[in-house]
């Protein structure tokens, strides 16, 4: 099955480009979570609810730093993901569901085509499960990741993501859910794709990891 970029715009992410020049995001401070996260909203289609992207970091960020990401969404979306070089190929691509309707769910993926995503043991997520939910109209998925923030691109090539300033992402996402739990599970082919600016300067945590740890 070959998994068609669809949208035009899409062609400005064939390769793994970050540090955009203006950052889409406003800064939340969770009371749920404790975290500090920059947040990008946007709605799943056209006059629809919005699908919410959260990253909070360390501050000071240490190299190859870990990051801290949450999706919340509709029931409506069936997955939605976030691709951490801003293209389907040759990154991260974290992906979030609720199994059942009600079993919050997170898998690391990469491709290095227009092909299905397969499970990647370059990164590795940790579901933190104090503030990963669903309820009767959302899901909401928090987790950790090691290896979202640098990462192999092409060859030898790797790709850091400015704790510092804006860094450009893209999110996917299909109304169709994945047929179990398996972190492993097919995904349907996403039904859209759209890309933005993140600011990771705003997202500095001085607690990180005893957030992680208290939201574990």
């Amino acid at each position: 099955m070959r998994w068609s970029l669809g949208l035009a715009s899409w062609a400005a992410l064939l390769g793994c480009a970050s540090e955009g020049l203006a950052a889409d995001t406003t800064i939340v401070r969770d009371g749920e979570t404790g975290f500090t996260f920059s947040e990008y909203s946007v709605a799943y289609q056209l006059g629809a609810q919005a699908v919410t992207f959260r990253v909070a970091i360390p501050s000071p960020a240490p190299s190859n730093y870990d990051l801290v990401f949450q999706i919340i969404a509709p029931n409506a979306v069936g997955w939605a993901g976030i691709a951490w070089g801003a293209s389907m190929i040759n990154c991260p691509l974290t992906v979030g569901w609720a199994a059942n309707g009600n079993t919050p769910v997170i898998s690391v993926r990469r491709t290095s085509q227009r092909t299905q995503p397969q499970v990647f043991d370059g990164a590795q997520v940790q579901l933190l499960k104090g503030a990963s939910k669903t309820n009767g109209t959302h899901w909401q998925i928090l987790a950790k990741c090691s290896g979202c923030s640098t990462f192999t691109t092409t060859g030898s090539n790797t790709k850091t993501l400015n704790p510092n300033g804006s860094n450009r992402l893209a999110f996917a996402h299909s109304k169709t859910r994945p047929p179990s739990s398996s972190t492993a599970a097919m995904l349907s082919v996403h039904d859209a794709i759209s890309y933005w600016d993140h600011d990771f300067a705003g997202a500095g945590n001085t607690e990180f990891d005893s957030l992680v740890e208290k939201n574990a």
